[in-house]
């Protein structure tokens, strides 16, 4: 019954952000070109849709990179009660929010209102990692849910990559106000991080191996 429901939260998710992904790309608008359309006026427009396209694939890409890691975490649980999936659907609430900071900064980001834009879609970044957060410890204090086979090492692993990343997406956020680019592009390095976190079987046994080389003989 526990892999049961494991799956079908799982499967619901992959839904949610499946729709948050597609639902990025309604920002791009075809050009309402008024004068005569000739070939140089419909591709100096379509040049001039690059903020869309850049908000576009920072945000799809942001979004993969999430629902794999969110695949990682489920790779580790074993269960799914009450509180895991309530502190599931809080995520899922936030994921459904990411088309509409993308949409600001598309409109504003190469305007004065660059910042706010900015700070509004890095934040929206903080309130993810806050729900991650939320989501990991409803199955990791006191391994409530984690699987028997999952070494503390690991867990500390993904705890310290969390905690970092959030730390990481509040000064990405007031570094936003003052300078839009150096705070988006503080907030889109954390890629690197979600990528490289291994939440992977292979990942967990390399652990088990290095702490037991650790161990007196």
């Amino acid at each position: 019954m526990a892999d049961r429901e494991t799956v079908r939260v799982e499967a619901f998710s992959d839904g949610v952000f499946a729709i948050a992904a597609t639902l990025l790309v309604l920002e791009f608008r075809v050009p309402d070109l008024k004068e005569e359309v000739t070939p140089q006026i419909l591709l100096v427009a379509l040049i001039g849709l690059w903020p869309s396209l850049l908000a576009f694939v920072a945000s799809f890409l942001s979004i993969l990179v999430m629902w794999v890691n969110h695949h990682g975490v489920f790779d580790l649980v074993r269960a799914a009660d009450s509180r895991f999936k309530f502190a599931n659907g809080l995520l899922l609430l936030v994921v459904t929010f990411i088309p509409f900071p993308t949409a600001v900064l598309a409109r504003h980001i190469n305007d004065c209102g660059a910042p706010t834009a900015a700070a509004l879609y890095c934040g929206t970044h903080v309130a993810l990692s806050l729900c991650y957060i939320a989501l990991w410890r409803s199955a990791r204090t006191n391994r409530r849910l984690i699987k028997t086979s999952v070494p503390d090492a690991h867990l500390h692993k993904i705890d310290f990559a969390y905690n970092m990343g959030l730390v990481v997406y509040i000064v990405a956020t007031v570094v936003a106000c003052i300078n839009a680019y150096l705070g988006l592009a503080i907030c889109l390095a954390l890629w690197v991080l979600w990528i490289f976190l291994n939440y992977s079987p292979q990942s967990i046994r390399d652990t088990v191996h290095e702490a037991a080389a650790g161990e007196p003989q």
